[in-house]
């Protein structure tokens, strides 16, 4: 459970994102209501982690981990099922911008490989052809939950919260997950936060309480725009893209829910790899490396993702 200090400091963060990410996204914006620049490709698309961070110099001890495949091709495919902003946007010309995609950059470079972004269609696909061998890791950052961990490790670099993004005025007056009741939620398929409003969806039901209909998406882009078109009332997902969203929204959308748990102990995210995988060390020592020569807090800082920053990696860390 979230403690008192904890409760504290996630308030504090979440307060820190909205502002900070204003100058981000002035910069590197794209629009919530373009799905050519932020929609999921098809699951033949192939991009390069595009970032304009310092060049790295090759760490030989880290390359030296390296499985020998990799190390032989000069090649690493990291997967992902679509837009996450700011940590990923997907881009029409198939090149990937965002913090994840700049922290990518950066690995490849102490790694002395190019790595490339693979998009495929759901968050279960990337999840399934992770744990099976058919893809090599997901830098996400995806949710690290102990159910996940049966079939795949995390190596955790964010700590995020999740929240509802709602039309400007909040007219179904949502304030947390138990006020979601009588309303049309979306949600995007396979991720926790469906899990969770789903749960939620039951809760309600056994209370006697108005229908909450639980809409899914296959992506973060379709699922904000069922809110701005009037389909859903709101959307619940993860507190850094929603807030991308709404700045995106040009006052059209707004938060609501934040400074709680809504169904969620402390929420970390991060890459994920095979179960046991020989990436779990070196993404792990990698991860520490740019947060020691300052390239972590630098990427973060630049997407306005002050709030998400943890103070070092770390493999497995969900509690539940």
């Amino acid at each position: 459970m979230i403690n008192s200090r904890t409760r504290t400091r996630n308030r504090r963060r979440a307060a820190v994102v909205g502002t900070a990410l204003v100058s981000a996204l002035l910069t590197f914006g794209c629009s919530a209501q373009d799905p050519d620049q932020v929609g999921p490709k098809n699951d033949d698309d192939t991009s390069t982690a595009a970032t304009k961070q310092p060049t790295l110099k090759t760490d030989p001890q880290l390359r030296a981990m390296l499985p020998a495949d990799i190390k032989k091709s000069g090649k690493l495919v990291s997967v992902n099922s679509g837009s996450f902003p700011p940590y990923l946007i997907v881009g029409s010309d198939h090149n990937t911008t965002g913090a994840s995609a700049d922290l990518l950059n950066a690995l490849g470079q102490l790694w002395g490989v190019k790595i490339t972004e693979k998009t495929v269609d759901s968050l279960p696909s990337e999840l399934t052809g992770i744990s099976s061998g058919r893809y090599q890791m997901a830098f996400g950052p995806v949710g690290d939950f102990k159910e996940r961990q049966q079939s795949n490790d995390f190596v955790d670099y964010v700590q995020e919260f999740v929240v509802f993004a709602v039309p400007k005025g909040n007219p179904k007056k949502i304030t947390g997950l138990e006020s979601a009741c009588g309303a049309k939620i979306a949600a995007q398929a396979g991720g926790s936060a469906e899990k969770v409003i789903k749960d939620q969806q039951k809760k309600c039901a056994a209370a006697g309480k108005p229908k909450l209909t639980v809409m899914s998406f296959k992506d973060q882009p379709s699922s904000i725009l069922a809110v701005q078109s009037g389909r859903a009332d709101a959307f619940f997902s993860s507190q850094a893209p929603l807030t991308y969203f709404v700045k995106e929204s040009g006052g059209k959308l707004e938060l609501a829910g934040t400074g709680q748990q809504n169904g969620f102990e402390d929420l970390y995210q991060g890459a994920v790899v095979k179960k046991d995988s020989p990436l779990v060390p070196l993404l792990q020592q990698s991860l520490q490396k740019l947060h020691d020569n300052g390239s972590y807090d630098a990427i973060m800082k630049k997407w306005g993702l002050e709030a998400n920053m943890i103070d070092k990696p770390g493999k497995n860390m969900a509690v539940s």
